[in-house]
């Protein structure tokens, strides 16, 4: 077995592990599909091999030849389409299409010309370059790149630069007198090395940056609440804990507002379900729009409500809460014109020294004053309370 057959089985092997492997990623992210894009590309690869096998057998090899050539190019050509996918890119169809364009008029054009032809070897290889090329491209364009992203860029660009090398070092060393003698040449050895590494290489790092996402999916689900979109009680503690650590080694300030809907039950028992569903939905709409990208928001349960404002003082806390409850009862609601409907918010600025349930607790208790005192009301915690909610019973009756 010569080492470019051995190459060739191991490329065999490796591909259809990745053709399984995004097949597998693709089953669960059924969000995008990008993963599937991949496992087809892939799963030419592992057909490309077989005809590399089948290549030395032909009396005529022009067939497998331009077979093998197409096999190779869309595979690529199904690589980018795919990363375009998973990066919410326009897919670059005509790019790509003119390049599988010209490149099956090329291949049939020079098939006959002589092997040691360097004019040939150049405009054999060009298209996958050109493909590689536009799939660094894609990468890179896209604004929000990690390592990852940026190292997969690079590595498609050394892989354009491969595809340009390969005519210079045919040119040197020799590709073999035939196509059946290919398999045997050194260049064959080098030549499906190389393509090996960058096979690993590039599927290895797509397989991660599929799974890296798929797993931020997966989390941003289990944090997010279905119905208003924030983040759940999980979400919303997962990121608050280490804001208030923050603060209290920065010596920033940082304010907290809990905020609940005035007579939920009511609106329940009244206009139905559906209708209080439509309400938290546009209370939540309505806060996360006042508070912005730089806050925390979140849906704590019900009717309740969490804002984390690092860096702003109680009196510009109480700004936003008095916006937002203004705005909040002059809602019109398309499925009831005479509902009208307030909320209660209690705003309490974090102090040195302060956990996360001291900065929940005092928000609280400012929150079920406010509902003492009429509802509809953003009330400010002072430094020195520390009141502790109400029995859940008394909470109940309060609103």
């Amino acid at each position: 077995m010569s080492a470019a057959t051995f190459v060739l089985t191991i490329n065999l092997f490796i591909a259809a592990i990745f053709a399984v492997s995004f097949g597998v990623v693709a089953a669960y992210q059924k969000t995008s599909d990008a993963a599937r894009w991949q496992s087809a590309a892939y799963g030419l690869g592992v057909f490309n091999v077989v005809l590399e096998f089948i290549l030395p057998f032909q009396e005529d090899p022009r067939l497998v030849g331009i077979a093998i050539f197409l096999d190779f190019l869309l595979a690529t050509l199904l690589i980018v389409v795919g990363l375009a996918r998973h990066y919410r890119q326009p897919v670059p169809w005509r790019v790509l299409g003119g390049i599988l364009a010209v490149s099956t008029v090329t291949i049939l054009v020079i098939i006959d010309w002589p092997r040691g032809s360097f004019a040939r070897m150049v405009l054999y290889q060009a298209p996958y370059a050109a493909v590689m090329t536009v799939g660094a491209w894609v990468i890179l364009r896209h604004k929000a790149k990690r390592a990852l992203d940026l190292i997969l860029g690079g590595l498609f660009i050394l892989s354009a630069l491969q595809f340009l090398a390969k005519p210079l070092l045919a040119a040197a060393i020799g590709s073999g007198a035939s196509p059946q003698d290919y398999i045997n040449s050194t260049y064959a050895a080098i030549s499906q090395t190389a393509g090996a590494f960058l096979l690993i290489a590039n599927g290895l790092l797509i397989l991660l940056i599929l799974v890296r996402n798929l797993m931020e999916e997966m989390t941003a689900r289990s944090e997010t609440d279905k119905l208003s979109g924030l983040f759940n009680r999980r979400g919303f503690d997962d990121r608050v804990g280490p804001g208030i650590a923050t603060l209290r080694r920065t010596g920033m300030p940082g304010t907290m507002i809990i905020a609940d809907l005035d007579n939920f039950k009511a609106i329940n028992d009244t206009h139905g379900h559906e209708c209080g569903d439509a309400v938290i939905v546009a209370f939540a709409r309505l806060l996360k729009e006042s508070a912005g990208e730089h806050f925390i928001v979140g849906r704590l349960g019900g009717e309740e409500f969490g804002v984390f404002m690092p860096g702003v003082e109680a009196s510009g806390a109480r700004l936003l809460a008095e916006n937002v409850r203004t705005r909040f009862a002059a809602l019109v609601f398309p499925f009831s014109a005479s509902l009208r409907t307030t909320v209660s918010m209690g705003v309490s600025q974090i102090e040195p020294g302060d956990s996360h349930s001291d900065a929940l607790r005092r928000a609280d208790g400012a929150l079920y004053q406010a509902k003492r005192e009429g509802r509809n009301r953003v009330q400010v915690a002072s430094y020195s309370d520390d009141v502790m909610p109400e029995h859940p019973m008394e909470r109940l009756a309060s609103r």
